[in-house]
């Protein structure tokens, strides 16, 4: 029973981070998109937000005593790359569109992982390749039609980011507390917020209006500091293909955000899609569940 329920744990967890990943999307595309807030500002106000949302849940955490005696898994290097996560993903997205961005950066996040897990002995299995090349046929699929020359700049922007988030994520592996983990890390990306912020400001870069703001702030405390926790919960569970593969859900989740906050249409196209990613995420998941049952 305690294994169910473990099981339904991260699969919960899960869902809710990807959801929260791709409202990160959605929220950055409207904001900076529409000229409300700079690049620099919106990853400002995201990663402040963020520290306080989880200082305040730390905070009403500790009230009930549950505050456990062990050191959190965290590092001035996860911090780093969290920085540099956030602040490429904005800069790159004044350059590049929608849909090559989003593939630079899961093609980058999924590539830095699988070489990982390669690397560190775990080699993908017949089935696991299959699926990981079914569903990122997916995502092509998905976004092909909207693919455009991309800008150098923002090209190595967005891979940069992905690889970031990829190193960020293999950190949070087995954090015995998420929650302590995910504040610390935002925490320690405030002396990188300030030289951001200071380069910025005697740069005249600075553009923002009340919309935007109110965009970065729900980026930053909703979708990435809950976010974040929940897929640090979900990554003790987790294997690194699995982890890397069910990423690709995103771009498919943002697009369905579209169809329902943005009144998009649903094509044909946008149900193959989803069709050959569901696909693909199933055999990884069900092979690394196999793989799991037999070594048990």
């Amino acid at each position: 029973m305690s294994k169910s329920i473990s099981k339904l744990n991260t699969l919960l967890f899960s869902v809710l981070a990807l959801c929260a990943f791709a409202a990160n999307s959605i929220l950055a595309r409207l904001a900076l998109g529409s000229g409300d807030i700079d690049a620099a500002s919106f990853t400002v106000v995201r990663l402040l937000s963020a520290i306080l949302m989880l200082t305040i849940l730390i905070k009403v955490r500790n009230k009930g005593n549950l505050t456990p005696n062990i050191k959190p898994k965290s590092s001035w290097f996860a911090a780093l790359m969290l920085f540099v996560y956030a602040g490429s993903f904005s800069f790159a997205y004044l350059s590049l569109d929608t849909g090559i961005g989003a593939l630079v950066l899961f093609a980058a996040v999924q590539i830095t992982m699988v070489i990982s897990n390669y690397f560190k002995g775990n080699r993908l299995q017949l089935v696991e390749f299959l699926g990981l090349i079914i569903a990122f046929s997916g995502f092509l699929y998905l976004i092909f039609p909207s693919l455009s020359k991309p800008s150098l700049q923002g090209f190595i922007l967005m891979t940069v980011s992905g690889i970031a988030w990829a190193f960020y994520t293999l950190k949070g592996q087995g954090a015995s507390d998420p929650l302590s983990a995910t504040n610390i890390n935002f925490a320690r990306t405030l002396p990188f917020i300030v030289i951001l912020f200071i380069f910025s400001f005697l740069s005249g870069l600075l553009n923002y209006t009340w919309p935007g703001l109110l965009l970065a702030i729900m980026s930053g405390s909703l979708a990435s500091a809950l976010g974040y926790y929940c897929w640090y919960l979900a990554l003790a569970k987790l294997s690194i293909t699995v982890a890397s593969v069910i990423q690709l859900s995103v771009p498919i989740i943002a697009a369905l955000g579209g169809v329902i906050f943005m009144a998009e249409p649903i094509s044909f196209d946008f149900i193959i899609a989803c069709s050959l990613v569901s696909t693909g995420i199933l055999l990884v998941v069900l092979a690394n569940y196999r793989k799991t049952k037999i070594a048990c």
